[in-house]
């Protein structure tokens, strides 16, 4: 049965002030969600990011998760060619949700996908070149049984391909019909600047907003670029604002035994020392203080910054997205907050 979505997901939350639930993206005309749903776990085929589920309750559970964020109001959801396991899968994945449960709110719906790492063996399936971004777009929209999506970004730098071949291939995506926007993602800030110049000198399609690796635990974007984003009209969605989970509850006390940080090569356990945990469960104190949960606290810390469009949120069960959504209901922060934050982390 096509799913249904709940009728106030537009209107349960507020659309004014800093806490607004809809914020532009950058410059452009563009509205994303305060939190976006990443599909990069839990969305492909069953592996160590499934949480060991079989196939018919792991699509099941990727089918609530993608309901239950539509439902109040996430509108967004982010893909990558190479999100799975195995890369491809976690397409297809959303693809199948699309055409039999979503089909008839495609146009209430941002689709994103991303091209820049390696997909098939060879010299062309990896990179910024024209005929990788161009070739991975094709296979990504077949995946998704789409005519377009609506953001496609290039994934990485790729220093041994000229920046106007990346930025032209991208700019073609949008003149075919095959993407509405563009992005980009892990740039640095003069990579960023490059790439806007480039644009310009050379009338082709600019990218609307940039996607970095942003937290409280790792916040290389702040000395520049957050500034260049804002100056040059970009919006800024972060990905892992949640450390890959370490700014959430679970990891207080111990490492659980089914934890991300036990499965995961992005999140190990020798990063959990006892300096981490103190500093978690300062943070976590401040938290309550706030009424929050950390994650909350983390998300809306995030957002606290007017140039960050939306935060990009990582799930393996519906509750755990219900749980984020009240992060942007109070993303407003007093000095002394601020400073007890600054203060745990060091």
């Amino acid at each position: 049965m096509p799913h249904t979505p709940a009728a106030d997901r537009y209107t349960a939350r507020t659309n004014d002030g800093p806490s607004a639930w809809f914020r532009r993206c950058g410059a452009s005309g563009l509205k994303l969600p305060a939190l976006s749903l990443g599909c990069w776990h839990n969305f492909g085929d069953p592996g160590t990011d499934s949480q060991g589920l079989a196939e018919p309750q792991l699509h099941a559970n990727a089918q609530a998760m993608l309901f239950a964020a539509f439902d109040h109001g996430i509108t967004h959801f982010d893909l990558a060619n190479n999100y799975g396991p195995a890369p491809g899968s976690a397409e297809t994945r959303v693809g199948r949700v699309l055409k039999n449960d979503l089909a008839g709110y495609r146009d209430q719906l941002i689709i994103s996908t991303k091209a820049g790492y390696g997909m098939w063996p060879g010299p062309y399936g990896d990179g910024g070149s024209r005929k990788y971004l161009l070739s991975s777009l094709d296979q990504s929209l077949a995946r998704l049984q789409l005519d377009h999506v609506d953001l496609f970004y290039i994934h990485r730098f790729d220093a041994d391909t000229p920046l106007e071949e990346t930025l032209g291939a991208l700019d073609h995506a949008v003149r075919s019909g095959k993407a509405l926007y563009t992005g980009i993602s892990n740039f640095n800030a003069a990579q960023t600047r490059d790439a806007l110049h480039i644009c310009k000198r050379d009338g082709l399609t600019p990218p609307i907003i940039h996607q970095p690796s942003y937290s409280m635990l790792d916040r290389w974007i702040e000395p520049d670029l957050l500034d260049a984003a804002g100056t040059l009209g970009l919006g800024v969605i972060p990905f892992c604002p949640l450390a890959q989970g370490l700014l959430t509850d679970r990891y207080l006390s111990a490492i659980p035994t089914d934890s991300r940080a036990k499965t995961s090569q992005f999140l190990t356990e020798d990063r959990i020392d006892p300096a981490m945990r103190t500093r978690l469960n300062t943070l976590n104190a401040i938290a309550h203080h706030r009424g929050q949960s950390l994650a909350q606290l983390a998300l809306a810390w995030v957002l606290r910054d007017p140039r960050v469009t939306s935060a990009l949120i990582g799930a393996s069960r519906p509750a755990q997205i219900l749980d984020n959504l009240a992060a942007a209901e109070k993303t407003v922060f007093d000095s002394a907050e601020l400073a007890a934050i600054e203060a745990a982390l060091g």
